[in-house]
């Protein structure tokens, strides 16, 4: 999932009051979204005790912090119709780790390993350097809760 651009954040709750003050200066021109339109947006993939804190719109897709998982929305295809979810639960979660760009290497990277893989279950690259420190942060406080 390659992600680019200044990104959105939706915010609520203990995980925004610590966060927010970070994300607004790292992403300099993010607008907030209502919270309440990503919880509908996830109506049919959230658990009914299930609470969206925070989530980053990069362009079509999303990166969703709930209150017991993270949830990572991938729209496909020209229309974007077809849609991935993929869900990990904080405790699966084992590290994660990021590089970020380089003169040549223009893309940033965040590596997300499950359980006792060896490989990494998921690998979002960014254009913004700041974008996935921002999330790696939001992801260091959900997996350390």
């Amino acid at each position: 999932m390659l992600i680019g651009g200044e990104n959105a954040i939706v915010g609520k709750n203990r995980l925004e009051d610590r966060l927010m003050g970070l994300f607004g200066g790292l992403l300099g021109n993010a607008s907030q979204k209502d919270i309440e339109k990503t919880e509908r947006q996830l109506e049919d993939i959230l658990t009914s005790t299930e609470n969206v804190e925070l989530a980053f719109s990069l362009i079509r897709d999303l990166i969703v912090f709930t209150d017991k998982r993270l949830i990572l929305v991938d729209k496909q295809g020209m229309t974007g119709k077809k849609t991935s979810y993929k869900s990990f639960p904080y405790r699966s979660i084992s590290r994660f780790s990021v590089e970020t760009a380089g003169h040549f290497d223009l893309d940033a990277e965040l590596k997300i390993w499950v359980s006792s893989a060896q490989e990494p279950a998921e690998v979002l690259q960014f254009t913004s350097d700041r974008s996935v420190i921002a999330i790696q942060k939001a992801l260091a406080e959900a997996v350390l809760r």
